[in-house]
């Protein structure tokens, strides 16, 4: 029987142990780096954000918006702490938000609540030291996913200059034959109204499209195929491959920023 190309940890020898790598080092980067916690982008329990900051003096800082991943059903913003040393370190405001998790909630819910937390960013982030016109965002897996709906056409303007879309998921269709369909159950609704490999976007956003050379088939062909949509919409893309990069490593070395993972972020960021 064929492995589920979607079930990461069936693919991943390492999976637990770069988890526990990331969450410590979540853990040190809140220890060390100056923030400000679980500020309020709502009224729900979900609904907080963190933010970090560079050394030295505030203002008219580039601003960087992080998304987590885990299949929309796991993990947190304290997991992910660690990306903002990269951030931080090329001079940027880190901010990583939180959002509620299927399927105690919808994918309708999530998709909203990364958007207020990013018109939060917009309409707050000044106050903090950032400059709200030099926005840039993130994403890896369900976060990458999530990620598209901050530069959307919808959204337009979207403010976002630039994002690093990292082992994205752009159709949800082939997942509601995986292993998550007794886990969140994906609806043929959502599918329609949720999947960015049919939506159209905001043509002034840079796009870096990422994956991991050793990502199984369905995240490469998802990447190639969203990749040629926004370029046949008009937006200036990049495609990615981070050699001996899975879908774990890519993202753990998202906050080292001598990796190649790293390096594409730190890019990102020293371009706006």
């Amino acid at each position: 029987m064929d492995i589920d190309p979607f079930r990461i940890r069936a693919h991943v020898a390492e999976f637990d142990a770069i988890v526990e790598d990331i969450v410590a080092a979540s853990v040190r980067t809140r220890e060390t780096l100056q923030m400000e916690a679980d500020i309020a982008y709502g009224t729900g329990s979900d609904e907080t954000l963190d933010v970090f900051f560079p050394a030295g003096s505030r203002g008219k800082l580039p601003v960087h918006i992080f998304v987590h991943g885990g299949y929309w059903r796991m993990f947190s913003k304290r997991d992910y702490s660690y990306v903002a040393e990269t951030v931080t370190r090329a001079g940027a405001i880190a901010v990583i938000i939180d959002y509620s998790l299927m399927p105690k909630m919808r994918m309708n819910v999530l998709v909203d609540q990364v958007r207020r937390a990013a018109r939060w960013v917009a309409e707050n982030i000044s106050a903090y030291g950032g400059d709200p016109s030099r926005l840039t965002v993130s994403g890896h897996s369900a976060g990458a996913h999530l990620a598209t709906f901050l530069f959307h056409q919808q959204a337009s303007p979207s403010m976002v200059r630039a994002a690093l879309l990292l082992g994205g998921i752009y159709d949800l269709k082939p997942l509601q034959a995986s292993f998550l369909a007794p886990e969140i159950g994906i609806t043929d609704t959502e599918v329609a109204a949720f999947s960015p490999i049919s939506h159209s976007y905001d043509t002034r956003c840079r796009v870096v499209v990422a994956v991991g050379a050793d990502e199984t088939p369905p995240f490469h062909q998802q990447a190639t195929e969203f990749a040629i949509s926004l370029e046949q919409q008009g937006l200036a893309v990049s495609v990615q491959t981070i050699y001996s990069a899975n879908h774990m490593s890519s993202v753990r070395d998202l906050g080292r920023l001598e990796s190649a993972s790293g390096t594409l972020l730190s890019q990102l960021l020293m371009e706006v």
